[in-house]
């Protein structure tokens, strides 16, 4: 339990680094995109690379991945199902309510979470790919549709996936651990310092984001589906996940732990991004995401304190 609450610590406290920086300016008013996009486009697909072409495939991709999507998709079937027949809102609307309620912020706040707390970069990677491969992709074909009025192609939605630089990341790095194949010193070591600047960039750039945070200031008649999301998203969604994986799939100990923490993740902020591209949920998307944020600390604590 000691090192689980030393590992939330240093998170948090380069998280509070990040925010004290925001709010001095030390960085320039555009730190948190730089910050961002290197973590993105650099440094967080050089960290998968190395991590998985090292992982145990069997151990990390078999029983979570199962536990990650499965609690994912029925989470946001429920809210799904809630938004449209309960609060009556737009199916738009009700799609990015959804992926509010249930997509994880598996890259800014997961990986490190999974580095210092799980104690290994592998434990997130099938929600990564789960997310990234499938859900969010699925969510966006859906959003596609429901928006322009015309059908995403199949060949579209690959083009999506196959230009995400983590899902590059991740697959190179499936291979080399698939096949036991090794890059040569020259090229990993350089890959290796340069993943070694994805967590303390991402958590700098998160804590940045956290500067003039509201949530729930502005009512805007959405603060009941801010506040369902959230629960969903911080309650339901790991509920779900400890019910298949400890009394289904019969996992238990560090692996359960795992599980768990990934799924009470806080909502990721592409559902923002995806919300303003669509003009559809933004202000649910917004303030779930700041919302979960917040309170996704004393959770994540919680479960610690009641798994380990």
């Amino acid at each position: 339990m000691l090192g689980v609450l030393t590992g939330f610590t240093v998170v948090w406290i380069i998280i509070l680094a990040g925010y004290v920086i925001g709010r001095l300016g030390v960085l320039g008013g555009n730190a948190q995109t730089v910050l961002s996009r290197l973590t993105f486009f650099v440094a967080s697909p050089a960290l998968l690379l190395v991590t998985l072409s090292d992982a145990d495939l069997h151990t990390v991709f078999s029983l979570p991945l199962l536990v990650a999507a499965v609690s994912a998709l029925l989470t946001a079937l429920l809210f799904l199902l809630c938004t449209r027949w309960w609060l009556r809102r737009p199916f738009p609307e009700a799609l990015i309510s959804a992926m509010s309620s249930s997509v994880v912020n598996a890259a800014n706040l997961g990986l490190p979470i999974a580095v210092y707390v799980l104690g290994d970069a592998a434990y997130i990677a099938p929600v990564l790919i789960f997310q990234l491969a499938f859900f969010t992709p699925v969510f966006l074909m859906l959003m596609d549709s429901s928006t322009s009025g015309r059908r995403t192609s199949v060949l579209s939605f690959l083009a999506q996936i196959g230009r995400n630089p983590i899902i590059i990341g991740t697959l190179i790095g499936l291979i080399l651990a698939a096949t036991g194949l090794q890059l040569p010193v020259i090229i990993l070591e350089p890959v290796t310092l340069i993943g070694g600047a994805a967590v303390p960039a991402m958590l700098l750039a998160f804590g940045i984001s956290l500067v003039g945070s509201r949530p729930l200031h502005r009512d805007g008649g959405r603060r009941i589906d801010v506040v369902l999301a959230s629960a969903f998203k911080l309650v339901l969604q790991p509920a779900l996940a400890y019910l298949l994986a400890r009394f289904v799939l019969g996992m238990e100990g560090h692996l359960l732990f795992a599980v768990v923490v990934t799924a009470a993740l806080p909502t990721a902020q592409n559902v923002f991004v995806a919300a303003t591209r669509y003009e559809e949920g933004v202000l649910v998307a917004k303030d779930t995401v700041l919302l979960t944020t917040i309170i996704s600390l004393p959770v994540l604590v919680a479960i610690a304190a009641l798994l380990t």
